[in-house]
């Protein structure tokens, strides 16, 4: 790919990506469909996905944002569904849609048929976890999509591998399948606990931010690669790496903290972006491909499979909600009860994305005699119009299935009501240890520096309880986000004086610098607060 053509995909797909932030239509839908109208403009590049690029490339890096970003604890809690969906119907979706796609394709031979069950098994990370957010799904639920996410696409990665080679003609028995699964799996985690503990120190040990996020950047791929060197999953290790890491991220300081967070947002959005615009680019390309297929045809096979990759989500996700609950009383004492409506959201959430597509681009072309692989352009469609059917018709209509269940979404009173009591409690502690300090002459301090600490402190001991009060009749604002309003203001007046020194060359450049840095580090604190009173 041409440097330019690169430049252009990812503007255009920023752009329309920024564009879905202003509409109710959540943003990997609009692209996938940019995509699709762009692939036929005249003067667009060809742009042909390339699995060598995609698998070790790009997917690490977003793997590896997720699992920074999810909860250690909620995937341990919620670690039977997630294995359930990650391991257990990942499975189960490719024996079966390869099976029934068998029965219902005379051309399509079982063994390519499994393979094309391996491909579409995985719903995508991307696009689960940003629409479960965006809808304000109850927090399990949520957690449960993320960690199946996570864990998938190595569950259908080796089972494709098994059923690739078993396709092209090597030796691939039961018993070497679930030889190289267990190598896969175990060999993976085995690579990430092997790989985490290093890196975490190495990250608190550099002491220099711009080093620290250096390293950040090349955890994912030198995790993945490791992995892949000894043939062991590089998915499992990426996730094992960054649930340590993110797990234990409040160790590093907070410098590193504030450039890690800005730069992983940046990176995750660019390569979100560009990915969910490269699957609706691909339509042309798999249309080339289908040769003997007719469109039509080739289109009914293509409603037919997505139908089946719904059902059969369905199929597995109610047995698998309700009948271990049956069975075994204490997973009925350790977990919350459920009703209906948590398995009918989950079965709909199972979109698929770029890991699909990705995986069905590196089906080899022919087999070890040298025959073209059976059905080779018929699985690319397959895929893409699985690909597409999932996150068009699954993306646009969740949203309407989760309000007409009327799921409860998380009670946002009483999460901040549990962010203020931990604040007091914290709070509390540090005025305790404050006094402890000051008792020392070597910390002695002037009594105007001394309550500045202490009103600060209050200051934040108090915001989060603001939030649960009266709002001010003229405006709606509680009092912490008027507060932090006129905060705004007087920064917003601070930096122009400081600009209009440096002009009047009262100060240079580098001293302005310095006092532009402070002053945003202020505000980046007052942003994060109202994020998360709006979160809350």
């Amino acid at each position: 790919m041409e440097a330019l053509s690169l430049v252009a995909l990812i503007a255009g797909s920023a752009a329309v990506a920024g564009a879905a932030r202003r509409t109710p239509v959540p943003a990997p839908l609009l692209l996938v469909t940019a995509g699709l109208i762009a692939a036929y403009v005249p003067g667009v590049p060809d742009y042909t996905l390339d699995p060598h690029i995609v698998l070790p490339l790009v997917l690490p890096p977003l793997l590896h944002m997720a699992a920074l970003d999810s909860s250690y604890l909620d995937l341990r809690a919620n670690a039977r569904p997630v294995a359930l969906l990650s391991v257990g119907y990942t499975l189960f979706a490719t024996v079966a849609v390869g099976w029934l796609a068998h029965l219902l394709i005379p051309a399509l031979p079982l063994t390519a048929a499994l393979v094309l069950g391996a491909v579409v098994a995985p719903p995508d990370a991307v696009a689960a976890t940003a629409i479960a957010r965006r809808l304000g799904l109850p927090s399990r639920i949520t957690t449960i999509l993320q960690g199946e996410s996570l864990v998938n696409d190595a569950t259908a990665i080796t089972a494709y591998r098994v059923a690739v080679a078993a396709a092209v003609g090597e030796a691939a028995s039961w018993g070497q399948g679930i030889a190289e699964f267990a190598l896969a799996a175990l060999g993976g985690v085995g690579v990430g606990l092997l790989l985490m503990v290093p890196i975490h120190w190495l990250r608190t040990h550099l002491g220099e931010p711009l080093l620290q996020n250096t390293l950040s950047l090349l955890i994912p791929f030198a995790a993945y690669a490791a992995a892949e060197q000894v043939h062991a999953s590089g998915v499992l290790a990426v996730v094992v790496v960054g649930l340590y890491l993110g797990h234990r991220r409040w160790q590093v300081d907070f410098a590193t903290r504030l450039q890690e967070e800005a730069v992983w947002r940046m990176v995750a959005f660019i390569l979100e972006s560009a990915v969910f615009a490269l699957i609706g680019l691909q339509l042309p390309y798999v249309l080339e491909g289908l040769g003997a297929y007719g469109v039509g045809e080739a289109l009914a096979y293509g409603l037919a499979v997505f139908f089946l990759v719904v059902a059969v989500r369905y199929v597995w996700v109610f047995p698998a909600t309700f009948l271990p609950r049956r069975l075994s009383a204490r997973i009925r004492e350790r977990e919350p009860a459920v009703d209906w409506r948590a398995p009918v959201i989950v079965g709909w959430a199972g979109m698929r994305g770029v890991v699909s597509l990705a995986i069905a681009f590196s089906i080899p072309l022919t087999t070890t005699g040298g025959d073209p692989f059976p059905a080779r352009n018929l699985i690319l469609f397959l895929t893409f119009t699985t690909v597409i059917g999932t996150l068009v018709v699954q993306g646009l209509s969740l949203p309407a299935l989760i309000r007409a269940l009327k799921l409860p979404p998380p009670d946002a009173r009483a999460q901040t009501l549990a962010e203020a009591q931990a604040q007091s409690e914290a709070s509390a502690a540090a005025d305790r240890r404050l006094d402890e300090l000051l008792t020392d002459e070597r910390n002695a301090l002037p009594q105007p520096l001394q309550d500045r600490l202490r009103t600060v402190m209050e200051r934040r001991r108090n915001a989060v309880w603001e939030r649960l009060g009266a709002v001010n009749e003229l405006t709606g604002e509680s009092a912490d986000a008027t507060y932090r309003r006129l905060a705004g203001e007087m920064i917003e007046t601070e930096r122009s004086v400081f600009v209009d020194l440096r002009d009047r060359r009262r100060i240079d450049d580098e001293m302005l610098r310095t006092l532009l840095r402070r002053l945003d580090l202020e505000e980046a604190a007052a942003y994060r607060d109202e994020e998360d009173g709006a979160a809350g």
